[in-house]
């Protein structure tokens, strides 16, 4: 796995304030997308012991909610494994924390993966620049969706994160 950014005391990318681990690598191509630098499989550095550490000790700070995974696209094909056991390192290490992702797939492309259950909120969907609504929270466009990722699983049917 390869990264570009890991951003500290974030407030716009998931609940509270938290950490953000910039993936490389989107197949989406979203136009207009916010972060076209990240698109490149093969950009950014490995994601190394150097980067897990940083950001590890970022999230032992009390005050940070928890890491989120944006990109480029975190469940990039090439992304998932990494990021996924990352997410199970993280759940064993910080058992308080929330682990979001953000990912232009939606739900059911991944609903299968056991490895899903390591995140707690999913952010499916292509940013869509017809349907950009900068007044929804923690999307760019109404089609998104911010997803309950243990009630969904359990229940079956997509399951919404509440707000607050």
């Amino acid at each position: 796995m390869r990264y570009h950014n890991i951003t500290k005391d974030d407030m716009l990318n998931g609940d509270g304030l938290r950490v953000v681990l910039w993936v490389a690598g989107c197949e989406h191509h979203c136009k207009n997308c916010h972060n076209p630098i990240t698109w490149d499989i093969n950009g950014g550095i490995p994601f190394d012991e150097a980067a897990k550490k940083e950001l590890f000790e970022a999230l032992d700070k009390p005050y940070v909610s928890g890491i989120t995974f944006s990109g480029g696209d975190p469940m990039h094909p090439l992304n998932r494994d990494g990021v996924f056991e990352l997410a199970k390192e993280i759940r064993e290490k910080f058992p308080t924390k929330t682990i979001w992702s953000y990912t232009g797939y939606l739900f059911d492309e991944l609903k299968d993966n056991p490895k899903l259950k390591y995140l707690d909120v999913l952010v499916d969907g292509e940013f869509v620049e017809d349907l950009k609504n900068v007044n929804l929270p923690w999307v760019g466009s109404s089609n998104q969706r911010v997803i309950d990722v243990a009630k969904t699983l359990s229940d079956g049917e997509i399951v919404l994160h509440k707000v607050g």
